[in-house]
């Protein structure tokens, strides 16, 4: 049993910088267009019709549905899944490749889901800006590979961290603020 559920939009953060959580939780109150880059200000706004409930009206569409599971220690909403085509989506403003952050999320939508009783048959990222459709499966290695990400969630020292990729710290929101 975990006491300390790890929010499913972290994980993606936490892959892209594991000191961006930090700085996530010290800014999560403040406005976002203070500390915000313009890709997160778009996501932001792509994602209002899931996060505002007006993607869809039909009854067999759940979308910005709070999940948890306990197994895993995770917590979040997922997207959009249909009922009838047990079909889980993961929306994303634009995909220029598919990261381990994107499936992490999709696959903790997906373990959520299932331990409170609905079937995924079929997992989708979809982008936004150029309407491609990514399907996506999880094999037992993704899935270990995402039970470790967990691990490393869990596990993570601010003080020991280090940036591993200078060109993800140059990229990052944070970077004005991140010690080198």
């Amino acid at each position: 049993m975990y006491y300390d559920h790890i929010q499913i939009s972290k994980i993606n953060d936490y892959i892209f910088c594991p000191r961006s959580l930090y700085f996530h939780s010290v800014y999560e109150n403040f406005d976002k267009g203070q500390y915000k880059a313009k890709p997160q200000i778009a996501g932001i706004i792509a994602h209002k019709t899931i996060d505002t409930n007006k993607f869809s009206s039909r009854k067999n569409i759940l979308q910005g549905t709070e999940v948890f599971s306990e197994k895993y220690g995770i917590i979040g909403k997922i997207d959009i899944y249909d009922k009838d085509k047990k079909e889980l989506i993961e929306r994303k403003r634009a995909i220029k490749k598919i990261y381990d952050g994107y499936l992490f999320q999709l696959y903790a939508q997906k373990l959520c889901l299932e331990e409170i009783g609905y079937k995924v048959d079929k997992m989708k990222l979809y982008s936004l800006t150029d309407n491609k459709v990514y399907p996506i499966n999880l094999s037992k290695e993704q899935l270990k590979k995402f039970n470790n990400t967990l691990k490393a969630i869990r596990d993570f020292d601010l003080t020991v961290s280090k940036c591993a990729d200078a060109n993800k710290c140059n990229n990052c929101i944070y970077h004005e603020l991140c010690r080198k």
